[in-house]
């Protein structure tokens, strides 16, 4: 274990650093702003050994450090760029030459994005890949970026077409949380726990009544130090995605990530508020899509998909049926699983009594993303980076630099619930946000973004906003 591994739970700090603007620098720029904002983090938190070495407290003399960056999607769905859609490289970038300048034995930059990311081209466009390549001739210690995903897939004409078991399996491990899952109180023996565009019979074979299975890349695993970085972003799932959130990226398959629950509020699901035959009927048409046995069966029952859908949207439903609302009670306990493998978990997929690894986040805030995050976000200029050795720390300072009200976004506050393996030893009342090394109050967090009151929110989430939002 590291020996600063317990500070992931009991550290209550956060520090922000504000830049002069929300501008990137380009792969052949150097970030004077975004070199100082960092070095200002780390000297707060007392990550610094001096000027030079600004992580040489919390990275040990040979340690191995995974950087895990939130690469989500290889294009924005939405409008806009990549800037709110994933970590901006520049970022990457300098925390990689950060790191170079501890005593690390080895670095490794990794992620699993959605399946239908088209990795190469992620990296082509962000100009990661050149600077991975000439990185990796001239530092032995730096292994490059690696995607964790098992199986990626495109999608044409409503039909999947996958790619299955990339990376052999014993390059991840298995853990079952069984009965100890925080999934287990809203398990039951009937298959409704759902993933957008997958197989239930799969998932089912990995989450129910005692058995909760994740399967975590060995690369994170083995791991000492794991920092996170994060784009802080509103998501039409969880609310917000920030430091929890961003840990679904360590899991291999996506059949062992529950993000739902099949049916309405009102019928024991959470896709969807109350009960509705149409949404049931859709449900039910998506799981003989995603369950169909040949491509000409997949778009027969994808044709069916698209009429009830429309159907919905004549109604002026914007809400749909994959769990996109404040009411999803299924995600949240899928990303603090996680967390709780990334703290606790070792390589023989067992969870210890105490921390195993240091986990320190640093999300981008620089421009955040607002909107239907985290496939189709539009910019959030921020100009703004804050970091923590808490998960739940960092996204209590997150919600509110969003907008939301922390008590009304289930990842946030149940992540300072009771459970075996605590992600967190303090209260929400112990957050402590350091501006300069400042300590800022609590009520006061909203008034560093000027645009709180304009933000927009995906659209079943605005009942979690702390000002009415436009339009809603």
């Amino acid at each position: 274990m590291n020996q600063c591994a317990n500070s992931s739970l009991t550290d209550p700090r956060i520090a922000l650093s504000r830049l002069p603007s929300a501008a990137y620098k380009t792969v052949c720029e150097t970030d004077d702003d975004l070199d100082l904002a960092l070095s200002q983090i780390c000297k707060a938190l007392g990550w610094s050994t001096d000027s030079r070495n600004l992580l040489g407290q919390v990275i040990p003399e040979g340690a191995r450090v995974l950087i895990k960056p939130n690469f989500v999607l290889h294009e924005n769905e939405g409008a806009d760029g990549m800037e709110p859609m994933i970590t901006h490289p520049s970022l990457i970038r300098v925390v990689v030459e950060i790191v170079r300048q501890t005593q690390a034995a080895e670095i490794l930059v990794g992620d699993a994005p959605v399946q239908r990311c088209d990795f190469a081209e992620l990296l082509r466009v962000t100009g990661l890949n050149q600077w991975a390549d000439e990185l990796i001739k001239v530092e032995p210690r730096f292994k490059g970026i690696k995607d964790f995903r098992r199986t990626t897939c495109v999608m044409q004409d409503g039909v999947r077409f996958a790619d299955e078991n990339k990376i052999a399996v014993d390059e991840f491990v298995l853990f079952d949380l069984g009965s100890e899952s925080l999934l287990e109180p809203v398990s039951n023996p009937d298959n409704h726990f759902r993933v957008t565009c997958y197989d239930p019979r799969l998932m089912a074979k990995t989450h129910a009544p005692g058995r909760h299975q994740y399967l975590v890349a060995r690369d994170v695993m083995e791991a000492d130090v794991v920092i996170n970085l994060p784009k802080l972003k509103t998501h039409k799932k969880a609310g917000i995605t920030c430091a929890l959130k961003n840990l679904i990226g360590i899991n291999g398959n996506k059949e062992y990530l529950p993000h739902h629950r099949v049916g309405g509020s009102q019928n024991s699901g959470d896709c969807y508020p109350g009960a509705d035959v149409t949404k049931r009927l859709l449900e039910y048409t998506l799981d003989r899509q995603n369950m169909a046995a040949s491509e000409a069966t997949t778009k027969i029952w994808n044709g069916v998909a698209k009429n009830l859908t429309r159907v919905l949207q004549l109604t002026g439903d914007k809400i749909g049926v994959e769990g996109s609302w404040s009411g999803n009670d299924t995600i949240w306990r899928t990303c603090l699983d996680l967390n709780r493998i990334l703290l606790y978990g070792d390589v023989s997929g067992r969870l210890a009594d105490e921390p195993m690894r240091k986990v320190l986040h640093i999300a981008d805030a620089i421009v955040a993303g607002q909107g239907d995050g985290p496939l189709a976000p539009k910019s959030l200029p921020l100009a703004m980076i804050f970091a923590s050795s808490n998960g739940a720390a960092m996204d209590f300072v997150g919600a509110q630099l969003l907008g939301y009200d922390p008590q009304r976004l289930p990842v946030v506050r149940e992540a300072f619930g009771i459970f075996p393996w605590p992600v967190v030893s303090f209260t929400q009342d112990a957050v402590n946000l350091l501006i300069d090394g400042e300590a800022v109050k609590p009520e006061a967090i909203c008034q560093l973004n000027p645009l709180i009151e304009s933000i927009i929110y995906p659209s079943g989430w605005r009942d979690a906003a702390l000002f009415k939002p436009p339009g809603g």
